[in-house]
């Protein structure tokens, strides 16, 4: 990824100053075992896996681009499983390893299409055939707001929707068609609209989606 798509410097910053809010929708776990496999990809400073260690779930692991991220996660979880991404998105897990991803509020840090997309191909390298990636993230916004600062950033980045914060975070907005685009590999399980606070403290529109990685079939061979 470029220094554009993983920033760590502002997130290292951010670690003990931000707090993310994106709601875990636990209908959508109720069916998986408290023993899956489950990933935490940009899991920040642990927030998301806390909630599941409470709910019972206890093969958890989380990884971050942002050494201070993890820093911050080891201190609140110290009982966790957290490690720095060095190459990101490249994980250090086997093929078929893992049951469930979590990916909340990780494509917003990630301008660029190529990325997003690499991004989304390592997890599926991950995730075990029937596996589970769940993603929640932000809509493009129809506000005077933001439309004022998509439409001034779009032609320095070239995406409309991405734009800079006042702090310095470039961020991403996105249509409802890029994520069909982008998981067009998944089979796709549910999907729900929901409102979160940013980082930042605003309002926003956002999507969760729950898509489930194909399984292969087997065809009997032609005569």
């Amino acid at each position: 990824m470029s220094d554009l798509d993983t920033q760590t410097a502002y997130w290292d910053a951010a670690a003990g100053t931000k707090r993310f809010t994106h709601s875990l929708h636990m209908p959508w776990l109720d069916d998986i075992s408290r023993s899956a496999a489950i990933l935490d990809y940009g899991c920040g400073y642990g927030r998301t896996m806390n909630v599941l260690d409470q709910r019972g779930f206890g093969n958890l692991s989380g990884v971050d681009t942002s050494p201070g991220m993890i820093a911050q996660a080891r201190r609140l979880h110290p009982a966790m499983r957290f490690a720095v991404l060095d190459t990101p998105p490249t994980l250090d897990c086997a093929d078929a390893s893992v049951d469930v991803v979590l990916l909340f509020a990780v494509l917003t840090c990630i301008p660029g299409d190529d990325a997003q997309r690499r991004l989304i191909g390592e997890l599926s390298r991950v995730l075990k055939p029937g596996g589970l990636l769940y993603l929640s993230d932000l809509l493009l916004q129809d506000d005077q707001r933001n439309r004022d600062r998509y439409a001034r950033f779009a032609e320095l980045y070239g995406t409309y929707g991405v734009f800079r914060t006042d702090d310095g975070a470039v961020c991403r907005h996105h249509p409802s068609d890029w994520f069909t685009s982008l998981l067009v590999g998944f089979d796709c399980v549910d999907n729900r609209r929901v409102t979160v606070s940013t980082m930042n403290g605003h309002e926003s529109a956002g999507i969760q989606i729950l898509a489930r990685k194909p399984t292969p079939h087997h065809h009997a061979p032609a005569h």
